[in-house]
């Protein structure tokens, strides 16, 4: 179980990057953001399977086509985009946090999968990480005003972040719960092959994009608001190869070494890290709420990471 924790905390690590993306390419829209960073991943998970495709389509068949589709748009494009809109409109901090709430909304959908533990068990874990995110959420609104942004601004990034809580939460059951069940593809198999069909719906969007805002895309207008393409792409393929492609292998590693409620716990190391990025790139301390809620979403997460392996301990093989 432990190495399934390390994988899950080196997944975070990656993941934590998405959320200063948004700031470095503020002058690019989500939409953009999304089909920059999955054509990339798509190119790169191609170039990566090319020798084994004709293998590996041949193993595939309509139930894998249709898990692919649905996670490439849960956990990766519309995810993505929803989380972009999140951080222009509310910040890194207070989206990061929102979607620390994961935890929470996974290990209730998931309490009934085979190796969950009882609620019971783990309702003080909850309990702190549920403070930890009351916390965020006071501070965010506080502060709305202090930020120069207008109230209905934040609050719409807020609800932006809960609908990109909503995607993941869904896409993190559903893909462990097919990982479980389908065992005849490897992480590494099922990562490129995720990566591959979320850069092709990708790619049909951004084609689609170009075709109906060719001019607000490509045009003068887009260069003189300093839209560096050389710096999106860089930035895109970084953040593929980073959060995307070896990002999603060690959480394809940790989905099937850990439980589905120990999972959700475990996701809390993205907002952590994606937390410690926000603050070094805008070189400021969290205020006192966002303190608060750190120390508390990370002690819950470890909390219940004792409670699942003195569980593991005790339970027969």
């Amino acid at each position: 179980m432990w190495n399934g924790v390390l994988c899950g905390l080196l997944a975070g690590a990656m993941w934590g990057m998405v959320f200063i993306v948004p700031e470095l390419l503020s002058a690019f829209s989500p939409v953009e953001m999304a089909v920059g960073r999955y054509v990339a991943y798509g190119a790169i998970a191609l170039g990566l399977m090319l020798p084994r495709l004709g293998s590996l389509y041949a193993r595939l068949d309509r139930a894998d086509y249709a898990a692919l589709v649905r996670h490439a748009l849960s956990g990766n494009i519309v995810y993505y985009m929803l989380l972009a809109l999140g951080v222009k409109l509310a910040g890194v901090a207070p989206t990061s946090l929102i979607i620390g709430v994961l935890p929470i909304s996974v290990t209730l959908m998931g309490r009934k999968d085979h190796g969950a533990l009882p609620l019971r068990q783990l309702a003080l874990p909850l309990l702190v990480a549920a403070a930890g995110i009351a916390c965020i959420n006071v501070d965010v609104f506080l502060h709305a005003g202090s930020a120069g942004h207008p109230v209905w601004q934040t609050l719409l990034g807020v609800l932006c972040a809960a609908g990109a809580l909503l995607c993941w939460s869904w896409y993190t059951l559903d893909n462990a719960r097919y990982l479980k069940r389908n065992p005849h593809f490897s992480s590494a198999e099922w990562s490129a092959l995720y990566g591959l069909s979320s850069g092709l719906i990708a790619l049909l969007i951004g084609l689609a994009a170009l075709a109906v805002w060719h001019g607000d895309v490509l045009g003068a207008a887009g260069q003189a608001s300093g839209r560096d393409w050389l710096v999106f792409w860089i930035t895109n393929t970084l953040l593929a190869l980073g959060a995307s492609v070896i990002g999603n292998h060690l959480w394809n590693i940790a989905s099937r070494r850990v439980p589905v409620t120990l999972s959700g716990q475990l996701i809390l190391f993205e907002t952590l890290f994606a937390l410690l990025y926000g603050f070094i790139y805008k070189q400021q301390w969290p205020r006192p709420l966002e303190t608060a809620a750190i120390v508390l979403l990370a002690a819950g997460v470890m909390w219940s990471v004792r409670v699942h392996a003195l569980e593991d301990e005790v339970t027969p093989p």
